[in-house]
């Protein structure tokens, strides 16, 4: 996500609009990539029979450790992307767009 964001921006697109096209399109590889190893952690977590008490804490581990893992990578990529780009523009000592837009417009002299 970050590898596309950064290429866009590259292209001539503000960060925040970068990430979030990055966003949109790697949306769905994620969410697929993160389902299929989740998926394969339920027959851990709900099989039964011999030896099977060995193995479901490791299909718990798995199952809530992806779920998690893919919450937090859906939600606080793109936050953290935006602070280090502003972070990055204070160290540089450039404004960005958006601060720019929000600046007050002079009053001009009557």
């Amino acid at each position: 996500m970050v590898d596309f964001a950064i290429n866009r921006e590259r292209a001539g697109l503000a960060p925040r609009e970068a990430i979030r096209q990055a966003c949109l399109l790697r949306f769905r590889p994620i969410v697929m990539t993160t389902m299929t190893a989740l998926l394969s952690g339920l027959p851990l977590m709900f099989g039964h029979g011999s030896g099977s008490e060995l193995r479901q804490p490791l299909g718990y581990s798995m199952v809530g450790g992806l779920a998690l893992s893919q919450l937090l990578t859906l939600f606080t990529t793109p936050v953290i992307y935006l602070y280090l780009d502003r972070f990055q523009a204070w160290l540089s000592g450039h404004k960005r767009e958006h601060e720019e837009a929000a600046e007050p417009l002079p009053i001009a002299a009557e």
